[in-house]
């Protein structure tokens, strides 16, 4: 920015007094856009209104519901990509390279993605007779299996999810023991009394009726068999996941018996 200096004679002592004056700010020259009545002073990094208190900040906020915050991942055309967008866009990696370096040095934080963990689990699975498959970092089934065993008590806590296509409705449930029949899970969401009160109201029709089923959905298929294989509710998750591929973490699908015929089962599930 370009500075003027004016020189002023000095009444006593015969010498210059310089003053510095910079010039007015682009900025003054747009009124504020929230009142009207003042000279803009700041400029919102989201929607590029103009202001010229902190009072209309707060009202524009409000009136346009923006949050103030410079929105890093807008789409730009080429014709309107300039050097402000790269210098944006640079800024941008590098909070996300930072970010990624601090997770990297933060000792606080779980290490449950490495390779000597996941190896333990999928020894551990094959001990159980589960072929526990790993997909490699990127994937989202591998960014949201929370999935983990258990060294004291010697058990797997699954990350189970739950699909109701009746009612349209997906549940994830995380931390689920191996240990407990399939029975026993779905008390949470469609027992009369047990469920969960907004779970059993979505669920309505699985609340009353008779009896479901619980099939499996089966990550790798076999040519000639079915998609899904049925599971046993009365067993413990352990029990119906032997001999079984799983791929990060089970899906269940449950429907109403009515229903059971429309899902293509394995002949054998030994061998699914």
């Amino acid at each position: 920015m370009e500075r003027l200096v004016v020189s002023d004679g000095a009444a006593a002592g015969g010498g210059d007094t310089r003053h510095t004056v910079s010039p007015k700010r682009k900025m003054a020259f747009n009124g504020c856009e929230a009142c009207g009545l003042s000279e803009a002073k700041y400029r919102c990094p989201r929607c590029l209104r103009y202001s010229c208190s902190l009072q209309c900040v707060k009202r524009h906020k409000m009136d346009s519901s923006c949050n103030g915050i410079r929105d890093k991942t807008e789409f730009v055309t080429i014709g309107k990509f300039n050097e402000m967008h790269l210098l944006s866009d640079y800024r941008f990696l590098e909070d996300a390279g930072r970010l990624v370096d601090c997770a990297a040095r933060d000792r606080l934080l779980p290490r449950q993605t490495s390779n000597k963990f996941l190896n333990f689990m999928k020894n551990r699975a094959r001990k159980h007779s589960i072929d526990l498959k790993i997909l490699p970092i990127g994937f989202a089934k591998r960014k949201m299996n929370s999935t983990y065993f258990h060294k004291k008590e010697q058990r797997f806590y699954w990350h189970v999810k739950f699909q109701f296509p009746q009612s349209e409705a997906e549940y994830t449930e995380k931390g689920v023991p191996d240990n407990k029949s399939l029975h026993k899970i779905l008390e949470r969401y469609i027992d009369p009394t047990e469920s969960d009160p907004v779970i059993r109201q979505r669920l309505q029709i699985y609340v009353s009726s008779p009896g479901v089923k619980v099939f499996m959905v089966l990550d790798q298929q076999k040519l000639g068999l079915g998609r899904y294989v049925e599971l046993d509710l009365q067993k413990s998750l352990l029990d119906n996941l032997h001999n079984k591929t799983v791929i990060e973490f089970p899906t269940l699908c449950v429907v109403l018996k009515d229903f059971a015929g429309d899902f293509a089962t394995c002949g054998q599930a030994s061998i699914c």
